[in-house]
């Protein structure tokens, strides 16, 4: 892939906790597979939980996952990570993994995960649902499918 081919493709943001029940792993991985197999770029905050399971999905499909990590060091990233991007900020890195991606999925979630949507909120990022946060503007869908399908007609694919 060439400059030029990687600086056109849409970055899908997944958010969501670093701790999470299995069903809740296992359509973050979907999710992450999902995005890889139609050629998105795969942005989240490089952590466990929700964020590991998404970048294993996109890794499986051959996927490119950025993370932008809270801490210090490149080496606290997730193993599926290709490129990690240390901050040192810790939760004041959410607002980044927003600012980077062109749509945000969030998926289960805490605290951490409410802030994330707030920005999203803030910079109009288009957000999709999936088990999450209960708020206006988050449009809630069941199935890692569903949002796929919507992702790629908001992108007019």
């Amino acid at each position: 892939m060439n400059r030029t081919e990687l600086f056109l493709k849409k970055r899908i943001g997944i958010i969501g906790g670093s701790r999470a029940k299995r069903e809740i792993l296992e359509k973050a991985e979907l999710m992450g597979k999902l995005i890889a197999k139609n050629g998105y770029i795969l942005v989240n905050g490089g952590m466990g939980g929700v964020m590991q399971a998404s970048s294993r999905g996109a890794k499986s499909e051959n996927g490119l996952v950025i993370s932008i990590l809270p801490g210090i060091n490149a080496e606290e990233s997730n193993i599926y990570t290709d490129i990690a991007i240390p901050t040192g900020l810790g939760y004041m890195r959410n607002p980044l993994v927003v600012f980077n991606s062109d749509v945000i999925v969030a998926i289960n979630g805490s605290f951490g995960t409410l802030s994330e949507l707030a920005y999203s909120h803030i910079y109009n990022k288009k957000i999709f649902g999936l088990d999450t946060w209960d708020i206006p503007g988050i449009e809630p869908y069941e199935t890692p499918d569903e949002i796929i399908e919507e992702i790629n007609k908001y992108f007019g694919i």
